[in-house]
């Protein structure tokens, strides 16, 4: 008798290659290598942000990783006029739409869908009829799945910020809400993302979520690339999670 063990998709961000990179101003490192290392190394996809101030990714990057690494790419974006006009313009195979607050350090948490349905509307339906996969990334939450839902996309990511901070008893709490969300997604028909503060050591109990399809990590991979090379990282990510998947 033999069993298929779902795949779950490992997207890979390398914002922070072009944080190091722009550091001095130069070319060095450079994304697009990274995103091609990382090919070899197995993921699935390439995420990147492109932030309104430019402070990592750079439109530039944007066309490289679209168009030079045969992975598909999820272009993350504040849902702006300015960053549609971009992503209709190169038409990746995914858009993460995100909250961005010009003095934040990284993303503080999901998306208000709930509050903002008549300004993403026109937005989702743009991106949409562009031919990219829209997704919003959100806390674990009813109310904000059901306003993902009734705007159509087809993908919603959770944050998983919450759960990577907590301790004890607050994390299981966290990594509860997660899992009862993810089964609420898929009642809805939303496919189902994570991602934000994943490392080898909190990464098994959301990968083992099995309505959960993608993890998308960036910042501690390309961190601990530093200490043991990003191939390597990329591979012990890519065997705790199909650890997860085995036992799940």
């Amino acid at each position: 008798l033999s069993m298929t063990i779902r795949r779950l998709r490992l997207g890979l961000n390398i914002d922070h290659v072009a944080t190091v990179r722009n550091a001095r101003g130069g070319a060095h490192p450079d994304p697009l290598r990274a995103a091609l290392l990382s090919k070899s190394a197995g993921v699935d996809s390439i995420t990147a942000h492109l932030r309104e101030d430019r402070r990592h990714i750079r439109d530039a990057d944007v066309a490289a990783l679209r168009n030079d690494v045969g992975l598909p790419l999820n272009l993350e974006m504040a849902p702006t006029s300015e960053m549609v006009a971009i992503a209709t313009k190169h038409s990746p195979h995914a858009v993460c739409l995100v909250p961005e607050n010009r003095e934040e350090i990284t993303t503080e948490g999901g998306l208000e869908v709930a509050g903002l349905q008549d300004r993403l509307r026109p937005m989702v339906k743009e991106l949409l009829a562009a031919g990219s996969r829209v997704s919003l990334f959100i806390e674990a939450d009813i109310a904000q799945l059901k306003a993902a839902a009734a705007l159509g996309v087809p993908v919603v990511e959770f944050h998983t910020g919450r759960y990577c901070e907590a301790k004890g008893a607050s994390r299981s709490l966290e990594l509860e809400r997660i899992r009862s969300s993810a089964k609420e997604a898929a009642l809805l028909g939303l496919e189902c993302h994570a991602g934000h503060g994943l490392a080898f050591d909190n990464v098994k109990p959301i990968a083992a979520i099995p309505e959960i399809v993608e993890l998308n990590i960036g910042h501690f991979l390309i961190g601990e690339a530093v200490f043991i090379g990003l191939k390597e990282a990329i591979s012990e990510m890519r065997r705790l999670m199909d650890e997860a998947i085995a036992v799940s």
